[in-house]
């Protein structure tokens, strides 16, 4: 039943949320404050706006609805996510901050050339608004029909973006993090409470176990396993992972904030330790939905079941208000993120004497486009099979080639700009290609986490023939480049000055630490 005190709540919390946003808007004279928050951000900062902008309510709706349909193995690319960050603060993020570049694209055209640059930000542009931002809007407006039933989706869509858009627009990235540090701890004590809720509706934790199919509660999966086979779990999710967490601009946006490395890789690796609690809180409820709501008719309104049927009056409004404020805060991270890829990576090389007050005023109204575009694809995800498909599928076909660049790039020297591009030109019609006969016009009929890792290697192939080819093999060798890869003698000079400071600030340790937990869960869901 929704009362006047959901709604009262839910009202509060989005207020108090836009004015938050536009009281930290203030101070963002020059592009540096406006869209990289002065690069002065702390690591506790940086790890809860991380897992504020993965842990939307895609994220809620997505994972639960998962666990329903087809079991606990969605929770493979929530572990995945620790050990790629640990990768991601060896090997990369230190190249990243000392380039103290604004986007990735800019960081692949200091490696490659403006080629690739301008390749990489068509791809972030696109998928970050007809995924991470079309995807947050369809969720939060699923679960807005909760308080509003048989309300169209187009609409609530439009309500939340114009929300997220007001200080989104007008603050920048300062005003993005503070708004998703808040946020971090209200989804994580909403999805708590529900979890608890359900588990105790269901029986209890041993009564769930041991009475839904062993299968739903399983990490490995056999080979034919039509959620993740194990030879996906292996090859694909990491592929998809390093995209996500190493090169997808709206999640390294906040780590490019950090005050300095320590404090970019400490806040990485809170927020791969925030991943592994996602298991209870937020996948295994929809296994107890298989004893509670068994009947649901598609799988993405298994957690907005669980809101209205686990909760009592008042409590509903303070979870959807929750919910109303994760999907502003993602859409938030994407449209920051779309505007710096527009502004930095499009308008500034276009108009490279662009004042710094114009500047801004062109990632305000960048910001406004592409909310705009994400609010009309949107309602459109309804007809997709279920929201987590569409939102994995999607990168299979799409990153390959970017994960090949970025990954080749930092470990081989002699990978060039004739390579990196002929990669993207013929790395990208050959998704296309296997997309169509995939999923159009099913000839053939692979599973997305093979195909990734398919696509990958080919990606590979080509950048490696063609680079040992091109006339500007020698570009590679360039000492500017150095500071681009990954080198043993960076690594033995870090090992040297980690000896002489504490245990606990040692990155290292903190990574094993992780790494260790990480092992455990899935040891004991294996």
């Amino acid at each position: 039943m929704i009362s006047h005190a959901d709604w009262l709540v839910v009202a509060c919390y989005v207020a108090l949320l836009i004015a938050s946003g536009l009281r930290w808007s203030r101070h963002n004279s020059s592009p540096e404050d406006y869209f990289l928050a002065s690069r002065a951000a702390r690591w506790p900062t940086i790890g809860l706006a991380l897992i504020a902008s993965n842990i939307s309510s895609t994220a809620l709706v997505g994972l639960a609805g998962a666990a329903f349909a087809t079991g606990i193995s969605a929770y493979n690319y929530e572990w995945m996510a620790a050990l790629v960050l640990v990768f991601f603060c060896i090997f990369l993020l230190p190249q990243l901050l000392h380039s103290r570049v604004f986007t990735m694209p800019e960081f692949l055209e200091r490696r490659y050339d403006a080629r690739a640059r301008r390749w990489f930000t068509v791809l972030t542009l696109f998928l970050n608004v007809f995924v991470d931002g079309a995807g947050a809007l369809y969720s939060g407006a699923l679960v807005c029909r909760v308080l509003i039933p048989g309300a169209p989706l187009w609409l609530l869509s439009c309500v939340l973006a114009g929300a997220a858009g007001i200080y989104t627009i007008i603050g920048g990235l300062r005003a993005v993090l503070r708004t998703e540090v808040i946020q971090a701890g209200v989804l994580i004590a909403g999805a708590a409470l529900v979890s608890w809720r359900a588990f105790a509706r269901a029986g209890g934790w041993h009564f769930v176990m041991t009475h839904v199919d062993p299968a739903a509660v399983s990490l490995i999966r056999p080979i034919g396993d039509p959620a993740v086979p194990w030879p996906g779990l292996l090859l694909g999710v990491p592929l998809l992972g390093f995209y996500y967490w190493c090169t997808n601009q709206v999640i390294v946006q906040r780590t490019l904030s950090a005050r300095d490395l320590d404090h970019g890789r400490s806040g990485a690796l809170l927020a791969g330790l925030l991943k592994l609690p996602v298991l209870f809180l937020m996948v295994l409820p929809g296994t107890c939905a298989l004893l509670l709501f068994p009947h649901v008719p598609r799988a993405d309104l298994v957690y907005p079941t669980m809101i209205v049927g686990l909760l009592p009056s008042g409590l509903i409004g303070l979870l959807v208000a929750g919910f109303v404020a994760a999907t502003m805060t993602a859409v938030a991270s994407m449209l920051n993120s779309a505007s710096t890829l527009l502004t930095m990576d499009l308008a500034k090389r276009m108009g490279p004497g662009l004042s710094n007050a114009r500047t801004v005023t062109i990632g305000r109204l960048s910001t406004a486009a592409c909310l705009l575009v994400s609010m009309l694809w949107a309602p459109q995800l309804e007809h997709m099979p279920s929201l987590w498909q569409y939102l994995q599928s999607v990168l299979a076909y799409a990153v390959p080639p970017v994960v090949a660049l970025f990954v080749t790039g930092l470990f081989w020297r002699g990978a060039n700009a004739a390579g990196a591009n002929a990669t993207f030109v013929f790395g990208s019609l050959l998704g296309v290609i296997v997309f169509v006969l995939n999923v159009v016009l099913h000839v053939t009929h692979l599973h997305f986490l093979y195909v990734a890792p398919l696509l990958f290697a080919a990606d590979v192939a080509i950048l490696v023939v063609v680079s040992r080819m091109g006339a500007d093999a020698g570009r590679s060798a360039n000492a500017a480049l150095e500071a681009l890869h990954w080198s043993r003698s960076a690594y033995a000079a870090e090992t040297v000055r980690l000896a002489v400071i504490p245990w606990w600030r040692n990155y290292r340790v903190q990574s094993m630490i992780l790494l260790a937990l990480t092992a455990w869960i899935v040891i004991a869901f294996r």
